[in-house]
Formats: C-alpha cells, sequence, structure tokens
C-alpha cells in the first residue's frame, strides 16, 4: 500500500516565498547594520585647558603709606585791633622809558672796519712756478713758453752784450763763466738783477744788458701774480 502525500503539504511549492523573505531579512540586517553607530570609550573627563591664558606673573602693588602729620595750630588772633592812620605818604616809583625821542642825540660807538689781511705770497722759484712769466712773442704749453723764455733771454744776452770786452780787459784766453740771476715782479718788470763774473767791468756789463730785458707778463701761482726768480749761467770765449 503505498502513502501519498497532500499537495499542500510539499514545501517545494513555497520555495520561491522562502527565497524572497530571505533576501528581505538579509537586506534589513544590513542596513541596521550600516546605520548602527557607535562611540569611542571615553574615560572620565579631565576638563579643558586653555594653552592661551597669559603668564604674566601677578604683580603685587604696594603703597608707601606716609604717616598723617599733625596740622600746623593757626597763630593766635591778637586780643585787641588796633587801627593805625595812614600818615606817611608812599612814594610813587616812576618807570622810565627806553624809547629814545628824534630830538635827542643818542651816542653810537665808532664802528672800527677791520680790514682783510691779504695773503702774502713770497717770491715763487722759475722752475716751480704754476703760470711761468711770458716773454713777449712766446705761445705755447707750459712747457713751450719754459723753453721759449730761456731761449729769449739767452738771444737777448748774446745780441747785447759787448763780446770784445773780455779782451780788451786782458783776460787769459779760454772759458768765463758768468751766473747772472733777476727777478720779474708782480708788474713784469725786470728787478733785482744781479751776476757772478771774472771781471767788475764784465758784471757791470751783464747787469746793464739784462736789465734791458723788455717787460713780460708776470707768473701767477694760485692765480694770484707774484715776483719769479730767475737764474741762468753764460760762457764767455776769451782768445
Amino acid at each position: 500500500m503505498e502513502i501519498k502525500k497532500n499537495p499542500k503539504s510539499n514545501l517545494e511549492n513555497y520555495s520561491k516565498i522562502f527565497m524572497q523573505i530571505g533576501l528581505v531579512l538579509a537586506l534589513f540586517v544590513t542596513y541596521a547594520a550600516i546605520e548602527n553607530k557607535t562611540y569611542d570609550k571615553v574615560i572620565g573627563d579631565l576638563g579643558t585647558v586653555s594653552m592661551n591664558a597669559d603668564m604674566e606673573e601677578e604683580t603685587v602693588i604696594t603703597e608707601k603709606i606716609e604717616p598723617i602729620k599733625p596740622k600746623t595750630p593757626p597763630p593766635p588772633a591778637p586780643e585787641k585791633i588796633e587801627i593805625v592812620e595812614d600818615e606817611k605818604e608812599v612814594e610813587e616809583t616812576v618807570i622810565e622809558s627806553t624809547e629814545t625821542d628824534e630830538t635827542e642825540a643818542v651816542e653810537v660807538e665808532e664802528i672800527v672796519e677791520i680790514q682783510e689781511v691779504e695773503e702774502v705770497v713770497e717770491d715763487v722759484s722759475f722752475m716751480i712756478i704754476e703760470d711761468v712769466p711770458v716773454f713777449p712773442g712766446c705761445k705755447g704749453s707750459k712747457n713751450e713758453l719754459k723753453a721759449c723764455f730761456s731761449k729769449m733771454v739767452q738771444k737777448h744776452f748774446s745780441r747785447k752784450f759787448d763780446a770784445n770786452l773780455p779782451n780788451e780787459l786782458g783776460l787769459s784766453s779760454g772759458r768765463k763763466r758768468v751766473f747772472i740771476g733777476f727777478k720779474i715782479d708782480k708788474n713784469g718788470n725786470i728787478v733785482d738783477v744781479n751776476a757772478r763774473a771774472p771781471h767788475p767791468k764784465i758784471k757791470s756789463e751783464v747787469i746793464s744788458v739784462m736789465k734791458q730785458l723788455p717787460k713780460m707778463k708776470p707768473g701767477k701761482q694760485r692765480g694770484k701774480p707774484v715776483g719769479v726768480k730767475y737764474s741762468i749761467p753764460f760762457t764767455l770765449i776769451v782768445e
């Protein structure tokens, strides 16, 4: 005898429903797990510490209390007040005015004018003068003016000096040295001529010749005319 099952009690007929219910439950558990909030475990509350608090030390203000001095009692009032009549005349003080009247003569101290002392520049040597004296007709630079000056002085001496004088004086034959010195003053004139020669007459002749030099443009030192000293040797040939 075969036992037959009731078709309603067959669970295979409900497999789809069970599967759908399982999916719904799985989704619900997943959603609940996601939405569940967890919190960290807190151990006590130690309070809040402010790191921006001022680190200044507390300043103790001390005030010096001075002892209170006793007040000086007022002077005692006079027992009797006497009224004294003002018999003395008060002298009035007269303040004199310091303003002067137009008609009044005013004494004025004499003003002494101080004259400026002009700087005195001593005579300068021809070799170191800043601006050399200029012989008439000379042109060019400072070095050219120096060379031209010496050349023109020698030319003047050779032309004016009496070459026969040494022979007339009976000097021994040979070369004779003559040293000449003079100064060109601030106005360009030839002054202080001196000479050293082998004979007094030759010395006189040399001085006379050098005094005949023409007037020149004076030399200058620091832009001011000064006296310029010049010296030159000459050689005389005695036959």
